[in-house]
């Protein structure tokens, strides 16, 4: 590609770059001394589980190792500890080292599922910041004012409502900064919310004669209530270890409208293709909902496989077409006993959280035995022996056997 094309190639999706100019004369210089850029994306461990919005920007990361880049996925075990404030109201709990450490590994496992794992160096920042020391740490901090910090705008929001902020909180953007020096960082990745981590990270590495790393910055992807940022709290994510089945089925309940935004981040389709797609939409030259099926395979197969796309395709039409419940369902044992419904999801992992539990059940979308359960104070009597089919939603069914 000529750097016209790779610029443009690399442009899809992207918000903001940080300075585009500063990306060509990387690329150009990239192109004629043949050293590879160090792109780097970092993400600390605090959840088990990688879904669809991160996925957005691992592609991007992709995209730079399709260019012939160095990428480095760098997996926060320190700044972990600390926890990012980005977006957070208050001080987020802190997790324990065996904690990010169960969590990193299984990001290990997912992120190549897109990245090649053989151009691809995971690095972790507890190799340096471990190193530091408090005295290193008091250099470092010398870098940056507390003025420079409180300009973030979570944190100003928290100061006009007196809530506290935790002084290790203050630490978080410049420690995550000195990831970017400490790996020499050409180009970083991240999400509209990282936007002040990634500046920062810019204003350390010239304190450190170095020239400025790129900002690469990404949308956030909406989850499948086509309103909230996807999240696992919420409820409205797609995670990228789910089943095929259960992908699948996530993908068709989103909008037609908000499925042209899982097209231009979720696959790999130029821009002008998906552009065309759109255009026969609107001319009724093609169903928006052969399309959504479409890109529902193109989601399942980057994460399992084509054959898996398949059938993921065959058994939703089998459920949702013929009514038909799935061949395969989960089964799962629970104490023998008597179960508030609520309790009994939780219980069972069909819900996060009781009070998320009692919303699916009050708006109908829980049935036991196949009859629609709408009252929260149901009780469950599960004896030894007994089994029952739950759904959830349209899409989730597990065996519950009592034991």
């Amino acid at each position: 590609m000529t750097i016209d094309e790779q610029l443009a190639f690399l442009r899809k999706g992207v918000v903001e770059i940080i300075r585009e100019e500063d990306l060509r004369a990387k690329l150009e210089q990239s192109a004629r001394t043949g050293r590879p850029l160090r792109v780097k994306l970092g993400a600390d461990p605090t959840a088990p589980d990688i879904h669809l919005g991160h996925a957005v920007v691992l592609r991007k990361l992709r995209a730079f190792q399709e260019l012939g880049h160095t990428v480095i996925f760098l997996i926060g075990d320190f700044t972990g500890l600390i926890g990012d404030p980005s977006g957070k109201s208050a001080t987020r709990p802190q997790l324990t080292r065996a904690e990010i450490n169960a969590n990193a590994e299984t990001y290990r496992q997912q992120i190549f599922k897109l990245l090649d794992p053989a151009k691809t160096e995971i690095r972790f920042n507890s190799e340096w910041t471990d190193k530091l020391g408090a005295e290193g740490f008091i250099r470092l901090a010398a870098h940056v004012t507390v003025k420079q910090i409180l300009e973030r705008d979570d944190f100003q929001k928290r100061l006009a409502e007196e809530k506290p902020i935790a002084l290790h909180e203050l630490m978080y953007s410049l420690v995550q900064a000195y990831d970017s020096v400490a790996l020499e960082a050409d180009v970083e990745l991240g999400g509209t919310d990282q936007k002040f981590n990634l500046l920062m990270a810019r204003n350390l590495q010239r304190e450190y004669g170095q020239a400025a790393q790129v900002c690469v910055i990404m949308p956030l992807l909406e989850g499948t209530d086509g309103v909230q940022k996807m999240s696992k709290s919420l409820g409205n994510y797609i995670g990228i270890n789910e089943p095929p089945f259960e992908i699948f089925g996530k993908v068709m309940s989103i909008s037609d409208e908000m499925m042209w935004r899982y097209y231009e981040l979720c696959t790999d389709l130029r821009v002008e293709e998906i552009n065309s797609l759109r255009a026969q939409a609107r001319a009724g030259e093609r169903n928006p909902r052969d399309l959504k099926v479409d890109l529902a395979k193109r989601i399942v197969a980057d994460f399992h496989s084509a054959a898996d796309a398949q059938a993921a395709e065959d058994e939703f039409n089998r459920v949702f077409k013929r009514k038909e419940a799935p061949e395969e369902i989960e089964a799962r044992d629970v104490a023998a006993g008597t179960y508030k419904l609520p309790r009994l999801l939780v219980e069972t992992a069909l819900a996060p959280s009781v009070a998320e539990a009692r919303r699916l059940i009050e708006q109908g979308g829980v049935r036991v035995g196949g009859e629609r359960r709408t009252r929260a104070d149901d009780e469950i009597a599960l004896q030894a022996g007994q089994e029952l089919l739950v759904q959830v939603g349209k899409r989730r069914f597990l065996r519950v056997r009592g034991v």
